[in-house]
């Protein structure tokens, strides 16, 4: 069975350990190094391989954010969750804007930060909702509150990934099935699927929030 490469990203001995025992009980995971700043974490991503960094954002030297910069930019395919104490807007929008696959804080509990490696593994973005309630609430979303479909999470398939960067572009339901190669009613099931889940009703609304959650 394939296990997931994952790396550890943080300045904190104690937190590093904590994640790798967790990690190491997974039969399907298999930490492949730990790093204590970024410029660590791109010298044992160019010696080994690597699926997915669990990214801290304050660390002395490299930051966690021009970490996955560089990162994303050498190898696209590395998924980088960003795992911190800061719910912070400016940290969420400048990890996403730098190609992040989620944004996930500390408190987590461990069940739940294995199946968020899973499922980010697998080409979803993961998502708390106290985090995107802020992006929401800073995109002009009023008092509706982002609701998450995983369990305090947000997370969007491959497919719905494809759905949103059409629909941030302006293309119509039709466009899009066209587009894909899939049949009308299936992308307007997904547009309801991806509006149920960002808590939004219409979609000037929901493309405006949808902006700063993939875009940053």
């Amino acid at each position: 069975m394939d296990r997931i490469r994952v790396l550890i990203v943080d300045d904190q001995t104690l937190m590093r350990d904590g994640l790798k025992t967790i990690l190491d009980y997974q039969e399907d995971i298999e930490v492949v190094g730990t790093a204590a700043n970024g410029a660590e974490a791109l010298k044992l991503v160019d010696a080994a391989e690597v699926d997915v960094v669990l990214m801290d954002v304050r660390m002395e030297g490299m930051n966690g954010i021009e970490c996955t910069r560089l990162l994303k930019e050498k190898y696209p395919d590395i998924v980088v969750l960003i795992l911190t104490t800061f719910n912070d807007e400016e940290y969420i929008r400048e990890s996403l804007k730098n190609k992040a696959s989620g944004y996930i804080l500390k408190d987590i509990e461990g069940t739940k930060l294995v199946e968020a490696i899973k499922y980010a593994f697998k080409g979803n973005v993961i998502m708390p909702v106290s985090v995107a309630d802020k992006l929401s609430s800073s995109l002009g979303n009023g008092d509706r509150k982002i609701r998450a479909s995983f369990e305090g999470e947000i997370h969007f398939s491959r497919l719905e990934r494809d759905i949103i960067k059409l629909l941030i572009e302006g293309y119509t339901n039709k466009q899009i099935a066209s587009v894909l190669h899939i049949s009308y009613g299936t992308v307007k099931n997904y547009v309801s699927q991806i509006y149920e889940k960002i808590g939004a009703s219409e979609r000037v609304k929901a493309v405006t929030i949808l902006k700063g959650m993939m875009e940053g």
